[in-house]
């Protein structure tokens, strides 16, 4: 590991324990550092060379909290959250109901500090997403956030990456996305696997960056994490804030990729019904089968797909035989894993 990535990266997890014995989870830490990273960055990026509009409010930047103290700090960080929640676009979508978790001024301030001293635009996409994406595992693995339903194990993710290989000019999705997680491996599969992706035009770099790869997540702050993560790796496709299940997912379609871990179970209580909001479907209350049944709906003809299902799936009756009764005849049952 670069002596840059592990610097970083000890900062970072140097100020967990206290934060632990302060009470703050592993997520509420990578939630207040998704915040706290996107406002230095954006002062990063509204300085030379970069000349940005970044659409942050005058009085509400970095510079205005950055070194402050205390009492200052605390307050000048909660009107900030709540001054950002209510913009437009990207902004909104992350700032939205955003909180300070962080209590204790003292940490606060040496989190803000640690942050303040690194130039985050800069760094390597690798490097930032190492940090965060270490971060999220360690919340997956934090039993108490249950958090681990939206984290899908890296070993499994670069497997199916692997097996299905997407390719420059390829538009892949994950319609259950999480925090990101197969995207971001098919954006690396795609690099490492592309002889100089300078190569490619101007245009095709672009769709690359901007394109390729998208993703749908129900849950609000989940959304925000897959947002920023996606961010720290440099990859701004569409990633939809939704019901992949209801007529939002209708518009999602003609993938050539997807990749993907939906949930499984029965619909949450209050969710659109899925049989009046896709009647196209075979109807069925498993959202696995649910899921499989949208996936068979957006790939394209010669596309590719790799999905964690759960195995009742392979052996169930009824409504879910009907649906692997559709999969043989109509796709190419490559590999049951």
């Amino acid at each position: 590991m670069p002596e840059q990535t592990s610097s970083i990266i000890s900062k970072v997890w140097g100020l967990c324990n206290p934060l632990r014995d302060d009470g703050v989870s592993y997520g509420d830490y990578l939630e207040q550092l998704t915040y706290l990273i996107f406002l230095k960055m954006s002062d990063e990026y509204s300085k030379p060379p970069y000349e940005k509009d970044t659409g942050i409010p005058v009085g509400y930047t970095w510079q205005d909290m950055n070194a402050l103290k205390g009492a200052e700090l605390e307050e000048q960080y909660k009107k900030t959250l709540e001054e950002l929640g209510k913009q437009s676009g990207l902004l909104g979508q992350i700032f939205k109901q955003a909180t300070n978790k962080i209590s204790n001024a003292a940490i606060l301030y040496r989190v803000v500090q640690m942050i303040d001293k690194e130039k985050w635009v800069s760094m390597s996409s690798d490097v930032k997403g190492e940090i965060y994406e270490g971060l999220l595992q360690k919340n997956a693995e934090d039993i108490k956030s249950g958090a681990g339903q939206y984290f899908t194990p890296r070993v499994l993710i670069n497997i199916m990456t692997q097996l299905i290989a997407p390719q420059p000019g390829e538009r892949c999705n994950d319609p259950a996305c999480g925090t990101f997680g197969f995207m971001i491996a098919a954006d690396r599969y795609v690099k490492d696997h592309t002889d100089d992706l300078f190569d490619l035009t101007v245009d095709q770099q672009e769709f690359q960056r901007t394109q390729a790869f998208s993703g749908c997540e129900l849950v609000h702050d989940t959304h925000r994490l897959a947002l920023m993560n996606a961010m720290l790796h440099d990859i701004s496709g569409p990633i939809y804030l939704g019901d992949t299940l209801s007529n939002y997912g209708k518009e999602m379609k003609g993938y050539d990729v997807v990749l993907t871990n939906p949930p499984f179970g029965t619909r949450p209580q209050g969710s659109v019904a899925v049989d009046s909001a896709r009647p196209e479907f075979i109807k069925t209350s498993d959202n696995q089968v649910n899921f499989l049944q949208h996936i068979m709906s957006i790939v394209k003809t010669g596309g590719r797909v790799a999905v964690v299902l759960p195995d009742n799936v392979l052996t169930d009756g009824n409504a879910t035989a009907k649906v692997r009764e559709k999969l043989l005849a109509d796709f190419n049952l490559h590999t049951i894993l």
